[in-house]
């Protein structure tokens, strides 16, 4: 991108500064998540340090005012999060500031990202197009109906560290480009189950937790009815606790199951992409779609 951005910003009475996130104290952090309603604890924000990289709005007495992250996935592509600006600097300029810093920093990268209501606008001005909306389903998770019974030569088991290269190339065309870092990294912090029929991997999922329970996340299927039968050992363990599910299905079978599940739509925010080829598959390809997301910033 051929742009030069400023090192500092002067908004109202203050002059901003870039510091990077890692550099930041991890309590500043999470109140500044706190400050926007966002669900992240410390633990998630290290999580995510840990994966990325990205930048924050530092004030001239240090607190941190605003910040933005991106997660490489190979050389070209990365999912973009963590886009926050505190509420009294919100509408000034500081969202886009730092935005346009990420983008400097990562010349000929395509970009995926899920935006908020309040932060489609900036993102249009940055040339995101608009694809397709996630929706945020969470509550208490109950047990859903019927016997989860497998069809005849079907098998759904925790997944072996044995299963991980299958798992990571299953996951690929879904995702739009192979992510083994990140794979890994969810798989060893995650409760995971494969679908299998006979030695063919056809569905996968994993649960961690984060924010207020557990996410169920990310989930990858060769179908609707695969992807019900990994989600439901999750729901069975967590049935009574606080589960939270970021799908693009709104309707069908795997949708209709989330809803019996006691976890209701309560948001929508709406996926955009910078760049070819990076959009995620769908449902009724050869390879497998995805059908919940391992969180809204990594996709």
């Amino acid at each position: 991108m051929d742009l030069k951005v400023p090192e500092t910003l002067h908004v109202d009475a203050f002059q901003m500064r870039f510091a990077d996130v890692a550099d930041v104290d991890l309590e500043q952090l999470h109140a500044l998540s706190i400050s926007v309603r966002w669900p992240h604890r410390a633990e998630d924000w290290q999580y995510l340090r840990q994966l990325g990289h990205g930048f924050v709005a530092l004030d001239e007495i240090g607190r941190v005012m605003g910040s933005a992250m991106w997660f490489p996935h190979g050389e070209n592509f990365a999912t973009l999060g963590m886009l926050i600006t505190s509420p009294r600097l919100q509408t000034n300029g500081t969202a886009k500031w730092l935005m346009q810093r990420v983008l400097v920093e990562c010349p000929g990268v395509s970009f995926r990202l899920n935006a908020t209501r309040a932060a489609r606008r900036l993102y249009r001005s940055l040339d995101f197009v608009e694809r397709r909306t996630v929706f945020q389903c969470q509550g208490k998770a109950r047990k859903p109906g019927g016997s989860g019974e497998l069809p005849t030569g079907y098998e759904v088991r925790p997944l072996r560290t044995s299963d991980l290269e299958a798992v990571i190339a299953f996951d690929a065309p879904g995702f739009a480009v192979p992510r083994p870092v990140h794979i890994a990294s969810l798989f060893e912090n995650s409760l995971c189950y494969g679908l299998f029929h006979g030695e063919q991997l056809r569905a996968y999922s994993m649960s961690r937790a984060f924010g207020r329970g557990h996410v169920l996340g990310p989930i990858a299927a060769l179908s609707e009815e695969d992807a019900i039968m990994v989600a439901r050992p999750h729901v069975d363990t967590h049935a009574g606790r606080f589960l939270r599910i970021d799908t693009h299905f709104e309707s069908g079978p795997f949708a209709s199951i989330i809803q019996q599940c006691g976890l209701p739509d309560l948001d929508t925010v709406t996926t955009k992409t910078l760049g070819e080829g990076v959009d995620y598959g769908s449902v009724g390809q050869d390879s497998a779609a995805p059908f919940a997301l391992a969180s809204q910033s990594l996709g």
